[in-house]
């Protein structure tokens, strides 16, 4: 499963193609398929493989597309977290609030 996706509007890209050459994990192509404009759009082609960096939109000069991280795969690294250990108690509201006052 994919630990993020890519959203693209595809009607303000104008195939630069930074995108596709900065994905770090190769995600993106370039489309034979036109937009309004006449620029191929690009599209996922490995959508597997995405980790919701987001280097895709911050490289994008027209802000055509936008990486993000999947919820799912948040909600799994949250359940795979090692629990705490034995005799070891969760600290107590005042212990909690001395420690936000020292900050």
């Amino acid at each position: 499963m994919a630990k993020g996706s890519v959203q693209i509007v595809v009607e303000r890209c104008k195939a630069c193609g930074f995108c596709v050459e900065f994905c770090p994990t190769h995600v993106l192509a370039l489309s034979s398929a036109f937009n309004a404009k006449g620029y191929h759009t690009p599209y996922m082609v490995h959508p597997e493989k995405c980790s919701g960096c987001d280097l895709c939109g911050m490289y994008c000069p027209d802000f055509a597309i936008f990486g993000f991280k999947n919820p799912d795969a948040e909600a799994r690294k949250v359940q795979a977290a090692p629990e705490a250990k034995e005799g070891t108690a969760p600290p107590s509201a005042t212990e909690e609030k001395e420690a936000s006052d020292a900050r």
